[in-house]
């Protein structure tokens, strides 16, 4: 075969692939069925061309005829869709999310989820030679009623909830600034829930910042907090709206990949 030839059938081949993938894309919320006539419309070819298409995907399970009339989606698109939903757990939906976060600012990463009275690291990505003196790994625990990543898993429960985790653990006061009482922790809560978001400094540590938002599980529920964590003294005001904008940014496009994967 001349080169001549091969490069034209890479180019058949490219072009059938691209037309069966806009049949496919014609399918929708508001659309569960097409006509071979839209499909030759949606391809600008003849309809016998188009039927072609439509019973290459019938014959390989993408597409069955309806019993309405024209085509829908196959078994095969289930079975694929179940595959994708199995490699959507939270860590690989956040993590590129979080490796994006780092890069642009050069900060520590966490994501943490509570386990009853405790607080867990789920992932954590950091930059090389990070300053902040805080080691945050996988697996390990964090305090519950301390710092962004903790509080903003708190934020969306009922006062009485949150007030039963509060007084269910020890409260050691890390720093001035650590929240002691009920009545300032329900405030604090209240305040992160309106804002949606938590932002914390010397909580925990001395300078240590956090900066949180809570991504939501399908059902409604906080599952997860993502935060950035870094040195109040070295991130201005500006930054720390930046930081803001893109945390949250982030556990929303987090929070639907989740729903979309959930189905």
């Amino acid at each position: 075969m001349d080169s001549q030839t091969s490069t034209s059938g890479y180019r058949d081949r490219n072009s059938t692939a691209d037309r069966a993938l806009t049949i496919l894309e014609m399918f929708g919320e508001a659309k569960f069925s097409v006509s071979a006539v839209e499909v030759a419309a949606a391809l600008s070819v003849a309809r016998s061309t188009a039927y072609r298409y439509l019973e290459s995907l019938v014959s390989r399970g993408f597409l069955e005829e309806s019993p309405a009339g024209g085509f829908r989606l196959g078994l095969r698109i289930l079975e694929l869709a179940r595959v994708a939903r199995q490699g959507y757990g939270l860590s690989e939906v956040a993590l590129p999310r979080m490796r994006s976060l780092c890069d642009r600012f050069g900060q520590t990463v966490l994501l943490t989820r509570r386990a009853g009275t405790s607080v867990v690291c789920l992932e954590r990505e950091a930059p090389s030679g990070q300053l902040l003196r805080i080691s945050y790994e996988r697996g390990s625990q964090l305090p519950l009623t301390a710092g962004a990543s903790a509080l903003v898993l708190l934020a969306w429960l009922e006062d009485a909830q949150a007030l039963a985790l509060f007084e269910a653990i020890e409260r050691p006061r890390f720093t001035e600034r650590t929240l002691s009482t009920p009545e300032d922790l329900l405030a604090r809560l209240h305040e992160i829930r309106a804002d949606g978001f938590a932002m914390t400094h010397a909580e925990v540590d001395p300078d240590a910042l956090g900066i949180a938002a809570p991504i939501f599980a399908p059902d409604g529920e906080v599952a997860a907090g993502l935060s950035v964590v870094a040195l109040g003294s070295r991130v201005n005001t500006e930054e720390r709206q930046e930081i803001v904008a893109a945390v949250r940014e982030a556990a929303e496009h987090i929070s639907h990949t989740l729903r979309i994967a959930a189905g």
